[in-house]
């Protein structure tokens, strides 16, 4: 049984390998991919181009305006010369966000007086203003605490001071860059594992498979078998760059990573043979492919929490391998969370394993009789 095993398992890589299209789709597009999303994925607020109306022009607006000016996320600073310049600015996107400081801002503030500083967001980009405005508050915070100081006031009694644990320069990067691990070896062991017996169809060799010896779980295990080699040596290449390039710490267990990533590319080569044991065409096995990827995605938490999702939702989530993986990886880069506190995000991923694996023999025993 093992050496017919042994066999299958050795064919099907050396067709991967001798195919030059099999070879490019294998290592171009993930690592391509993977720099892509690692630079132009990221929720950090950086170059903001932004207008400027000083109508007050004294040298506490100026203080104001140069403390914009010092923020790597407010670049470049356009002067605006009135109200109309700032409304055809915002209507025409040449700035995304205005900053107007009305005539009378230094009296006021010598007066003890509130002097009013108007922040103009393009309500168009909701997300981005949202950072935007996050950013602005906390200068405008800074040059209020500076005129405390300055008046001689001590400041409140109780002052809020914010540390982030385990991403302490709240760098999207290392949210980001660590799923991808994830999400490129699913999408290379999907492709693989939905292809394997749609070419074979689309070959003819199918036909020749079928009057072999070979049992449908010796057939199963000889196309998934590649596959997990495929899923880890990617797996591997896109931690390393992870590590290496994009310099995200690796805090935790390799060994507690690896274990995640052989089950996680069990339960999705499961996936990948049942699409392929339905489809005829390898047309039919990447359309099969592509309509599980976007949904495992969505519902993974990659991007959006789940606890933000409806509750309906949220239950069909426990389904999605992605969603259990994800956890896992984020929590060895980041945390160096014990083996103990994963578990519960280790078995409903072996089960989901063990279920997808056992759906596609039965289904590919159903094709063959």
């Amino acid at each position: 049984m093992w050496r017919r095993i042994w066999a299958l398992f050795r064919k099907e890589l050396l067709v991967l390998w001798k195919d030059p299209r099999s070879r490019a789709v294998l290592i171009g597009p993930p690592l391509v991919q993977l720099l892509v999303f690692g630079y132009a994925a990221t929720f950090d607020i950086r170059d903001v181009r932004t207008g400027i109306l000083d109508a007050d022009d004294s040298p506490t607006s100026r203080a104001v305006v140069a403390l914009f000016a010092g923020s790597p996320t407010f670049d470049p600073l356009v002067p605006l010369a009135g109200e109309a310049a700032l409304r055809r600015a915002i209507d025409g996107r040449e700035v995304a966000v205005a900053i107007r400081i009305q005539p009378g801002f230094e009296a006021a503030l010598r007066a003890g007086r509130p002097a009013p500083l108007q922040l103009v967001l393009d309500g168009r980009q909701s997300n981005t203003s949202l950072g935007i405005l996050a950013y602005a508050q906390e200068i405008v915070d800074h040059f209020n605490q500076a005129l405390e100081q300055e008046a001689g006031f001590p400041g409140p009694p109780a002052r809020l001071e914010i540390r982030s644990w385990f991403n302490p320069n709240l760098e999207s990067r290392w949210f980001i860059v660590p799923g991808l691990t994830g999400l490129l070896s699913m999408v290379v062991v999907l492709v693989v594992t939905a292809l394997s017996v749609a070419r074979e169809r689309e070959l003819g060799t199918f036909e020749q498979l079928l009057v072999t010896p070979y049992r449908p779980l010796e057939i199963l295990a000889g196309k998934a078998l590649p596959a997990l080699l495929i899923g880890l040596a990617e797996g591997t290449l896109i931690v390393a760059v992870a590590v290496f390039w994009f310099e995200i710490p690796l805090r935790g267990s390799l060994a507690l990573l690896y274990l995640g990533l052989i089950i996680f590319i069990l339960a999705i080569a499961g996936v990948g043979l049942m699409v392929s044991a339905l489809s005829r065409t390898q047309q039919q096995a990447i359309l099969g492919a592509f309509l599980f990827v976007v949904p495992a995605v969505i519902l993974s938490g990659f991007a959006t929490p789940i606890m933000n999702m409806p509750e309906t939702i949220q239950t069909i989530t426990l389904a999605n391998p992605f969603r259990y993986f994800l956890v896992i990886l984020r929590s060895v880069f980041l945390r160096d969370t014990p083996f103990e506190l994963l578990l519960d995000q280790i078995w409903p991923m072996a089960v989901i394993a063990l279920l997808t694996l056992t759906a596609a023999t039965v289904m590919f025993r159903r094709r063959l009789y």
